[in-house]
Formats: structure tokens, C-alpha cells, sequence
């Protein structure tokens, strides 16, 4: 970003990823006689009085004399000229950006300098007028010379800032917003519950987009290009309400272009599970029956599934940051619903015939209509280690034979499906629950519902639960739905993570079919013989997906056990392939010296597989293929293609070999218990 010689320490900051990608071209000059962190310097434009012309930005000798708050100065001035580029109030934008800075500020680990004064007044709730003119003697020194700021002026614009004050964040912390606790980010590791960031962290080697993926530059980007579409109409004194529904709306309508629905055929979710919710209500409000929700794989859908599917609470938060009652039946839902599962593994871990599995869901469908209840069909497309049942053949079979007492929705939450398929599959009245944040690498809780024709014409017509408020706004659904059970705020986190995952989507899908198909291929077919070439690793059988031509027909999860190094021909139990899971993703290199012990690697959480010399489930852990695999990554240009699907072989093969590095120093690392965190300990 800068061409003068720098400290090590400026360069290093200079080059974060999250602020390489937040400055989008900035280039700042380096004054190390400006005694400020940085000034923004141009000529007003005549006729616009707060439009900057030829606007430039200079960072002073403070951001190298205190170089540990020199990410947070540079945050702040990046935000500073992007806000006074579309012509913002100076002031409000000031201060928009002190308060974007000082929460930027906190997310960030280590050794971290305490904040200034005039910033840290505004890490908390809204400043009084008064603390806004006293802040504004440091702030005035960043910017032109502007008019003087009045009381009055302080006043007025402690309102508006009171309004604004929830949104005006970093991309980073909405996101981190809108969903439940396990999207908050510990401040000690950098990394959620699911050990991803919404920051970009590309020294890590990801596979594992069938849990969660940390943003790479291109999702953080579409995040923070939406957010900051979004700051600029607030500041340009647009209603703040229209202003984010707007974005919400933007999003669902991105997300139907995809699938070549129209907007009104999208929902937005929280999550896989919110959208499991929403799935039941929605069923429920269309039939004077008891329903019947028959779900596939339990143990392999989310751990609130099976609760949600019988309009339960499953967890003690929810969407709208609303305490909850865990296992409770929720407001409007009937506690006559009832739940069946269908395993999709035996009892011994191997997955079921799904002729079997055909078989005993038609059963299962007709014995529940003939009792007098309306039937939720779920198939799974997929599991979490890359099944599908029951097949689409019976399902079209069971539609046509049981009409309006059957209702289906087909679990395509790991994305792993053409979309041309999923459409095709709406059109003819099924409904889909898809997700941005596994194939697709979207940040975590980023959930959809594609409606078909049937359920959009009757959804004006539907009383829906009013237990819904919990977790759904009214601009997440389409128009006309029951606004009465509906919330009216807006869920920015949730839009902005989609805002993320649609960047993925267009990288990925402005390739055509036979690409994405040739280069998954080639991937999972290397990959399939890395594992088997490792004794201590056993694969379980791949998913065979029906194969029209489409790209859809590769399985891209890779499920496979790992060899208890304690007890040969036995695999880990699934706590200790949690820990394997979590050191692969953590800096060992002060316990294990010798290979990449510093590699941060991250593959698909441990799922519980039955196995018959374990004593409770196994875990298997999943090399997935996503779709940042296909379309590549920042740090993938100047390579051809071979070069670059060479490079991520390489990269599965340098995980693995971390892993055999982890069975051989077991003992060691048992002990020290190694801490996943945002980037390598040096």
C-alpha cells in the first residue's frame, strides 16, 4: 500500500488482509513530522460542502511510535475518507468512524495498547453532547478546517447517532451478530465457537467447508462492500428502517438470481436450524392436521434439528437476541408435533442400503396419513459425511400418491448442489433449506428457504406461529407474510454474512459446469489417494450423487477414521477426534519441533459414526472440497491452473501430514492441550 520505507511493524500492518481489503486501492503517504495518527487532506468541492476533491490520506509518526495501535489508527482513517467520499456530514462521519475504529480496536488479540481517550469514549453506548464536543477538539484536528461545532450542533447529532449507533460497526462485528452465542468471538483466540473468523486468515490451509470456514478476502470484501453501501446512505440521512431493509431485500434477491427464483421465493434464516423452524411453521399454518416430521440422520443433521423440527427451542438464544427456553415448545407451535427419525448408518457405522431407506420412510409416510396427520418429509442432500436419502424417484412418487396431505423439504444446507437442480425442484413444489456457509464458504449462520409457487400464492392466507418473532424479521420473508408473528428489527449480521457468501457464489458460478466439475474432480481424486495411502486413516464410503452431467455428481466430503495411536486397529473416540480437530488448527510449535507444527489446518468437525470397537461413536473427521477449491483464492494469482489445483494437492497433503505429526507427539500435546487461534503464534 505504501511506497516510502517503512518499519517492519508499519509494513506488517499495512498488509493485514482485512485492511488490505478494507483500503480497496487506498494508497496513504507517510509523514513522520505529522505529530497525528493521520490527517485526510482536500479541496472542498464547490457546491457540495462537505465532498472532498482529490481527498488524500497521510498517516503521521504516531503510527510508528506506538506501532500497537497503528491498525487501529489506519481503520479509523480508512473509514474516515471512505465516509466523506460520497460528500457525509463531516462531523457524523467522524464520528461514525471513531466508533467503527474503537469496536475494530477490540476485536483485535495479543498485545494490544489500551485506546485514547478520545476514542475510547466511544467503545460503549452513545457519548453525551458534551463528550462529543470534547472529543471533537481531536477529531477536527484529522480533517480541513470545517466551521465551528456548536452545542446545538452536538445535540442534534447525539440523536441521529443514537438511532444509527447499533450499525455503525465493522463488518467483522455485525457478523458476528444475528445469530446465537456461538458466533461470538472469544477475545483471547480471535475465533468463534466453530474456530473460524469473519476476518480473513489465509495463512490457514481451510478444507473444511462442511462445518465453517473463516472469510477468505473475497467474501470479506462483498461483506464490507454491502456495509459500506450501507453507512453511506445512513449518513446520507436516508431513513435508517428503509435503509437496512434494503439490504436484507438486496440479499434475498441476490441469492433467488442464483437459483433464477424471484425474491419473493427466498426467506432468510439465521441458520440450517432456524430454517428447520421456519420450514415447520410454515407446514403447520397449511393444514388442520397434526404434523409428522420424518428427518433423516439425525446425528448427522445439527444438533438443534431435531428440536426445531418438532417446534422446539434449541438453544437458549436466539436469532433476535432473545433469551429462550431450550427444549421448550415454542409460542403457536403444537405440542402434538411429532418426530421420527431414519437412520442413514447402521448400527455398526456403515451406511444403510438406500433401497432400505426408501422402504422405511414410504412406510413411515402412509401409516402416519392413514392416522390422520400431515407428513414433513425430510430428505437429507447431504449428510454431513456426504449421504442422500431417500431417493427424488420415491419422493415424486410419494407427492403424486398423497397430494396435499405430503409436504417435503429437501436439506440442501451443504450447498453441494447445481442450482439449476435445486430450481428445478422448487418449480415442482418442493421446498429447499439452503445454506451460504458450507460449500459455498460463507461465514457460519447464514441460512435460506426457497419457496415454491404453491407455498408463495397461499403464504398471504397463513397465520404463522407467534413464537417466530424470536428468530425471523419481516424483511427476511417475502411480502405478505404474517407480519403479526414477525419481528420488525433487521438482522444486518445475518445479511452481511450472505453478502459474503454471495461473493463466493459469483466466483464460483461464473465458471461453467463442465470447469467446476473437471476441477473438482481432479481434487477429489487426489485426495481420495492421499487418504488411503495413509495407514493410520481409514475412508468411509463416499456418497454416489445421481449423475446427469452436472457438476453436482462429484462428492466433495471426504469422511475418513483416524488410528487411536494408543490402541492399533481401533479409531479415535469422537472426544479425542475433537481434540485432534481442534490441534490441527492450533500453533504447536512450542511442544513439537520437528515438521509444520505452526500450520494452522482446519477440516470438517468430528462426526459421531458408530464403529463396533469403540465404546460410544468414533469421529470422523472431513476433507471437504468448497467452492473457493474451484475458483481460487487471492493468493492463487499469477498461477495457471494446473499450477494452482497442484498447490491445493499440496496443501491436503501438508494437513495430513500434520496430522500424522499429532498421532506421533500424542502424548505431549494431551497434556499441553494447544488452543486453536487466529494466526500462528509468531
Amino acid at each position: 500500500m505504501l511506497a516510502d520505507t517503512l518499519t517492519r511493524s508499519l509494513t506488517d500492518v499495512l498488509e493485514r488482509p482485512d485492511l488490505r481489503v478494507i483500503a480497496d486501492g487506498l494508497v496513504p503517504i507517510l509523514d513522520v513530522s505529522l505529530p497525528l495518527p493521520f490527517r485526510v487532506a482536500g479541496a472542498l468541492e464547490p457546491g457540495k460542502p462537505f465532498c472532498l476533491r482529490m481527498a488524500t490520506l497521510t498517516l503521521g509518526g504516531p503510527c510508528l511510535e506506538a506501532p500497537r495501535l497503528a491498525p487501529t489508527y489506519l481503520r479509523h482513517a480508512i473509514e474516515l475518507m471512505r465516509l466523506l467520499e460520497p460528500g457525509a456530514n463531516p462531523y457524523l462521519a467522524s464520528f461514525a468512524a471513531a466508533r467503527v475504529a474503537a469496536l475494530f480496536h477490540a476485536l483485535d488479540t495479543g498485545d494490544v495498547a489500551p485506546l485514547p481517550a478520545w476514542l475510547a469514549v466511544f467503545s460503549d453506548d452513545v457519548p453525551a453532547a458534551s463528550a462529543l464536543l470534547q472529543s471533537w477538539e481531536t477529531l477536527n484536528a484529522f480533517l480541513p478546517d470545517l466551521p465551528v461545532f456548536t452545542q446545538h450542533e452536538a445535540e442534534r447529532l447525539q440523536k441521529v447517532l443514537t438511532r444509527l449507533w447499533p450499525v455503525l460497526a465493522p463488518a467483522e462485528s455485525l457478523m458476528s451478530g444475528g445469530g446465537d452465542s456461538r458466533l461470538a468471538v472469544d477475545p483471547h483466540t480471535g475465533l468463534n465457537r466453530y474456530s473460524s473468523s469473519h476476518r480473513p486468515r489465509p495463512w490457514a490451509i481451510t478444507f473444511g467447508s462442511s462445518t465453517a470456514s473463516s472469510l477468505s478476502e473475497r467474501g470479506f470484501g462483498g461483506a464490507e462492500a454491502a456495509r459500506r453501501g450501507m453507512m453511506s446512505a445512513l449518513l446520507a440521512k436516508q431513513d435508517p428502517d428503509l435503509v437496512q431493509e434494503g439490504v436484507v431485500r438486496r440479499a434475498r434477491e441476490a441469492i433467488g438470481a442464483h437459483f433464477g427464483l424471484p425474491e419473493d421465493a427466498v426467506l432468510l434464516s439465521a441458520s440450517g436450524t432456524d430454517c428447520e423452524l421456519a420450514v415447520l411453521a410454515l407446514v403447520a399454518a397449511g393444514t388442520d392436521r397434526p404434523v409428522t416430521s420424518i428427518l433423516l440422520a439425525p446425528d448427522e443433521t445439527g444438533s438443534g434439528v431435531p428440536l426445531a423440527a418438532c417446534g422446539r427451542h434449541f438453544a437458549t438464544d436466539s436469532a433476535c437476541a432473545t433469551l429462550v427456553g431450550k427444549g421448550e415448545v415454542i409460542e403457536g407451535f403444537s405440542s402434538e408435533t411429532r418426530l421420527i427419525g431414519v437412520d442413514i448408518r447402521a448400527a455398526d457405522g456403515t451406511a444403510r442400503p438406500v433401497a432400505e431407506i426408501n422402504a422405511q420412510c414410504a412406510e413411515l409416510v402412509r401409516r402416519e396419513v392413514a392416522e390422520g396427520r400431515h407428513v414433513l418429509l425430510h430428505r437429507l442432500d447431504q449428510s454431513k459425511t456426504g449421504l442422500a436419502a431417500p431417493d427424488m424417484d420415491l419422493v415424486w412418487e410419494l407427492c403424486t400418491e398423497l397430494s396435499d396431505q405430503l409436504s417435503v423439504v429437501v436439506d440442501v444446507c451443504q450447498a453441494r448442489l447445481s442450482p439449476s437442480r435445486v430450481a428445478e425442484w422448487v418449480e415442482r413444489g418442493i421446498i429447499v433449506m439452503i445454506t451460504g456457509s458450507k460449500f459455498f464458504t460463507g461465514p457460519p449462520f447464514c441460512g435460506a428457504i426457497l419457496l415454491p409457487p404453491v407455498i408463495r400464492s397461499r403464504l398471504p392466507s397463513l397465520s404463522l406461529p407467534k413464537g417466530l418473532r424470536a428468530y425471523g424479521n419481516r424483511d427476511e420473508w417475502p411480502e405478505g407474510a404474517d407480519a403479526s408473528a414477525l419481528n420488525n428489527g433487521h438482522n444486518i449480521g445475518l445479511a452481511l454474512r450472505w453478502y459474503a457468501a454471495l461473493a463466493e457464489m459469483d466466483a464460483l458460478f461464473a465458471l461453467p459446469d463442465p470447469v467446476i466439475r473437471g476441477r473438482l474432480t481432479r481434487f477429489m481424486t487426489e485426495a481420495v489417494a492421499m487418504v488411503k495411502a495413509r495407514p493410520a486413516l481409514t475412508m468411509l464410503p463416499m456418497g454416489t450423487p445421481f449423475d446427469d452431467g452436472r457438476w453436482d455428481a462429484v462428492p466433495t466430503i471426504l469422511s475418513f477414521l483416524v488410528e487411536d495411536p494408543h490402541a492399533p486397529g481401533r479409531p479415535l473416540a469422537l472426544e479425542d477426534a475433537r481434540r485432534l480437530h481442534r490441534w490441527l488448527n492450533a500453533d504447536l510449535s512450542p511442544w513439537v519441533t520437528e515438521g509444520e507444527g505452526s500450520l494452522l489446518c482446519v477440516l470438517g468437525q468430528p462426526v459421531p459414526v458408530p464403529h463396533p470397537l469403540v465404546e460410544g461413536p468414533a469421529g470422523a473427521l472431513r476433507l471437504c472440497a468448497g467452492a473457493r477449491l474451484v475458483s481460487g483464492e487471492p493468493s492463487h494469482e499469477g498461477l495457471d491452473e494446473e499450477r494452482r489445483l497442484q498447490r491445493e494437492c499440496m496443501d491436503a497433503r501438508r494437513v495430513l501430514g500434520k496430522l500424522e505429526l499429532i498421532l506421533k507427539h500424542w502424548d505431549v500435546l494431551l497434556d499441553a492441550n494447544p488452543v486453536p487461534r487466529y494466526a500462528p503464534l509468531s
